[in-house]
């Protein structure tokens, strides 16, 4: 018996193939056209989303962050693999296991004329550290006190010992604020026209339209490689994808890959892949009334899914199957979980039977549309995919910025979809939405052998022990379920082959680091 999860596939996979065999060269003399050869000082890049808020602590998108981190700058910037280099901070040291020591630089500006000091950072770290109604409290509440020593010297005191200190201050959330500005302005008013001390400065913001930022020209690092910055807001692929063709824009984010061989056949366009920290996965509720509170119901929702045949078929196979969210290159990452994944409808079929859902079970999905690549053709396919064992799915697309709302105020449903990135490279961040304070209200889960797991890893100073404590909260998470891991995600952009552009692992855009061949 041919079934619907397997017909859909199938047809997929035809439309993907025809759409690749109709843009491929050797079928026709030439590309569908021309991108002009790029010569001004404008950059203009295309994402699937809105940008959230000019709140840099109070929203958790990467994509927010890719346009923020051009006008913000933080104490350090994260190398990868343990390694930190200068950026407003001069020097550092860990003077002991609660406290760092920090020096600014000398000279920098906010776009607004004010000098930076270590005001401002005692401003910036210990609103996020002290106000729980903020979303990234959760990353900055290690924070004690920022003691200031004098205009340009200050330690950053922590509650209990802190081995993620510098991840922590290189990331979301931490673009130092102009102290004076907002306190005599008021935060209202800096939400309107933000300051900073990055390389571009605010020009206006359409909301879901475009951000636009012009060069900083008294920046104190080196001299800013554009002279206008726009980031456009375009939902629609075929959109994005035509505007890149036609010159509208200079790099378009998750380039679908039925238009793949459609960019690279275009003269002047081209594809850049590559891997990122993001792991999409589908968040549950464990919430008492809720289906997926039973373990049984959760498991089967895993096996019921084919993980690889959503990347084969959707995404030409860009992408990795996981059942964690600490890929490797991050500390504390379990590799046995990595390129591992389970699919068994027939026991998935068995498992909703003994939870009592023999005759079918019916839950709310909530999904975004157009914030990650394929995001609603992998809802769909894995509703398919669910109704095989006996489970309806209802689909609730939502636009980014309702979505975020949904998120921030924790009032989704039975389950949402949603991919996480790790801008700390440390497992703390990738499993803090599991400890029990930040999972009541999302998740409910609770597991005292997990939290005590994390809660003993967030201040353990020994790298080697504070790891394994990580990878074992990791395997007892991966049979809870209170995420299913799905697959680790590849970036796919298409862009103006005039720039030189690589994407980055942690998917900012740095304006800085793209220029013109």
């Amino acid at each position: 018996m041919k079934k619907l999860a397997f017909t859909l596939l199938t047809a997929i996979l035809v439309l993907s193939l025809t759409a690749c065999a109709f843009n491929d060269k050797s079928n026709s003399d030439e590309g569908e056209g021309s991108t002009e050869q790029k010569q001004d000082k404008k950059l203009v890049i295309a994402n699937g989303t809105d940008m959230v808020t000019f709140d840099i602590h109070d929203h958790n998108t990467t994509s927010t962050e890719a346009i923020h981190i051009n006008m913000f700058n933080y104490l350090v910037k994260n190398l990868g693999d343990g390694e930190f280099e200068s950026d407003l901070a001069e020097s550092w040291e860990n003077v002991d296991d609660t406290t760092w020591k920090f020096k600014l630089k000398e000279g920098v500006k906010f776009h607004n004329g004010e000098d930076l000091t270590a005001e401002d950072v005692k401003f910036t770290l210990e609103r996020v550290a002290k106000d729980n109604k903020l979303l990234e409290y959760g990353n900055y509440k290690q924070i004690k006190e920022v003691k200031v020593i004098n205009d340009y010297e200050f330690e950053i005191i922590t509650h209990e010992p802190e081995p993620a200190l510098l991840n922590r201050v290189s990331r979301l959330g931490s673009g130092i604020l102009p102290s004076q500005y907002i306190e005599e302005e008021g935060w209202e008013q800096f939400l309107k026209e933000p300051v900073g001390t990055g390389p571009y400065k605010f020009v206006e913001w359409k909301k879901d339209d475009r951000v636009v930022l012009e060069a900083n020209p008294d920046y104190f690092g080196e001299e800013p490689k554009w002279e206008e910055l726009v980031f456009r807001s375009i939902p629609e692929d075929s959109t994005r994808v035509s505007e890149l063709l036609t010159g509208g824009v200079d790099i378009a984010a998750n380039a679908p890959p039925s238009d793949w061989n459609r960019i690279k056949d275009n003269e002047g366009t081209d594809i850049a892949k590559s891997p990122t920290q993001r792991v999409m996965m589908l968040v549950l509720r464990h919430t008492e009334g809720h289906p997926t509170s039973d373990p049984k119901v959760r498991e089967a929702i895993d096996l019921a899914i084919d993980k690889q045949a959503i990347l084969d078929s959707l995404m030409e196979g860009s992408g990795t199957v996981t059942r964690t969210r600490v890929t490797p290159g991050n500390t504390g990452a379990n590799e046995d979980l990595y390129q591992n994944t389970l699919y068994d409808p027939e026991k998935a079929k068995e498992l909703l039977k003994e939870a009592g859902y023999e005759d079918g079970l019916e839950l709310e999905l909530s999904a975004p549309n157009g914030r990650y690549l394929k995001d609603k053709e992998s809802a769909e396919l894995m509703q398919a995919m669910l109704k095989e064992v006996g489970i309806d799915v209802k689909l609730n697309f939502l636009e980014w910025s309702t979505f975020a709302e949904k998120y921030s105020s924790k009032s989704f449903g039975d389950m949402f979809l949603i991919g996480y990135g790790n801008s700390m490279f440390d497992a703390a961040l990738a499993l803090d939405r599991l400890r029990k304070a930040q999972a009541e209200g999302e998740t409910d889960y609770d597991n005292p052998e997990v939290e005590k797991l994390l809660q003993d890893a967030m201040s353990n100073m020994d790298p080697k022990e504070r790891a394994e404590q990580y990878k074992k909260a990791q395997e007892l998470i991966a049979e809870d379920r209170p995420q299913i891991y799905l697959y680790q995600l590849d970036s796919v952009y298409g862009y103006n082959d005039s720039l030189k552009f690589e994407p980055r692992l942690d998917e900012m855009i740095i304006a800085d680091e793209i220029t013109l061949k």
